[in-house]
Parts: C-alpha cells; sequence; structure tokens
C-alpha cells in the first residue's frame, strides 16, 4: 500500500445492520408517503380472489412464498406456481408476483398466459414500465434498487436485496390489513397452519 491508497473499512455486522434498516425504512417511508393507492387495490384483488397464484424467482420467489403461506393461514385458496399439485389458472383469479426489474423471463410468460386466461395480475416491481408492469392489472412500485442496478445509488446491498426484503413486508402488510378486515381471531387462523412438521 502507497501513502495515497485509503486503507478499505470493513463493517462489522452491527454496521452492516444499520444499513440494512436503514435503507428498509427508507423504502416503508416512500411507500407510505406516496400513500400508493396500489397497495390497497393489491390488497382488495388478493381478498376476492377465487384463488391465489404466487410465482416469484429466487429470494423475490423465497419473500412471495412467506406470503402464500400467510393467505393460506387466512383460509384463501392459495398456490405456489411451480409446484407439482399447482392447477391452472382460470378467469376469477389472481396472479401476485414479483420481479424487481419487471423482465424475468419465466414471470414475463407466467403473467401473459395468465392474461391470456383472464386472471388478474398483481405485481411487485421496480418499474411499471417494464413488460411485467404493462401486463398487470396492478403495478405496486417498489422504490428499491433492481438486481441489475449494481452501481449502489440505490442501495449499498448485494443484487436486488432491498427490493426482495422490501417484498416480504409489502406482503405482510397486506396480510395483516386483510386480517384484520377478516375480524379473525389469531386463534381462527392457527388451524390452518402445518401440522405436518
Amino acid at each position: 500500500m502507497n501513502a495515497t491508497t485509503t486503507p478499505q473499512v470493513i463493517p462489522t455486522v452491527k454496521d452492516a445492520l444499520g444499513t440494512v434498516s436503514t435503507e428498509v425504512a427508507g423504502v416503508v417511508r416512500q411507500l407510505v408517503k406516496g400513500a400508493d393507492p396500489a397497495l390497497d387495490a393489491a390488497a382488495a384483488s388478493l381478498g376476492q380472489a377465487e384463488r391465489v397464484f404466487v410465482l416469484g424467482a429466487g429470494r423475490s420467489g423465497l419473500a412471495l412464498r412467506m406470503t402464500a403461506m400467510r393467505l393460506m393461514h387466512l383460509g384463501l385458496d392459495v398456490h405456489v406456481v411451480g409446484e407439482v399439485t399447482c392447477p391452472a389458472i382460470r378467469a376469477g383469479d389472481v396472479l401476485l408476483v414479483a420481479s424487481g426489474s419487471g423482465t424475468t423471463g419465466v414471470i414475463v410468460r407466467a403473467a401473459e398466459t395468465a392474461a391470456a386466461v383472464g386472471a388478474e395480475i398483481v405485481a411487485f416491481s421496480t418499474d411499471p414500465e417494464s413488460p411485467l408492469g404493462r401486463l398487470a392489472h396492478i403495478t405496486v412500485v417498489i422504490p428499491a434498487a433492481a438486481k441489475q442496478d449494481n452501481r449502489g445509488q440505490v442501495s449499498a446491498q448485494y443484487s436486488g436485496g432491498l427490493f426482495e426484503q422490501a417484498v416480504l413486508l409489502v406482503g405482510d402488510a397486506i396480510f395483516h390489513t386483510l386480517w384484520r378486515a377478516s375480524g379473525a381471531s389469531a386463534g381462527e387462523l392457527r388451524p390452518r397452519h402445518a401440522n405436518l412438521e
């Protein structure tokens, strides 16, 4: 190292937790401040669906699977796309998808299929003008970096991490809204929780 080189400061896990929590709080503030009607529209669509189909790739898909579980706890008929027991989608159903870029091939193709049969599409994305955003009936715009944005201008986190965290939080907020609207107690939801564990 020469005299003009600044040594790299390696953050601690505590530092990283601060970064993550600050970024997530910023996204939540933007969503709340914007009072985006798509949030409540997404909740209403899911709550009124005959069946809900959930699809996301990678970590976005994992976050949506958690939402699928909570919607099942509410008593909704929920299916995770790609599972062998997933039936065909049809009119009256809702496809809930997440793609930061809105260009993920498998997600866009699924949305095209859903649109062709008359199902409604609810999308979480950073880009409402993407192919997925244009197909969706309701797009919840998550103000976070997409996976391809590696410049660190929107988020210091790696490869879409902030988007995936926000997908989980928005999914939980939608569940919480539907749960409270249902009037059901936690005890009434509990019997639907998995017991083959």
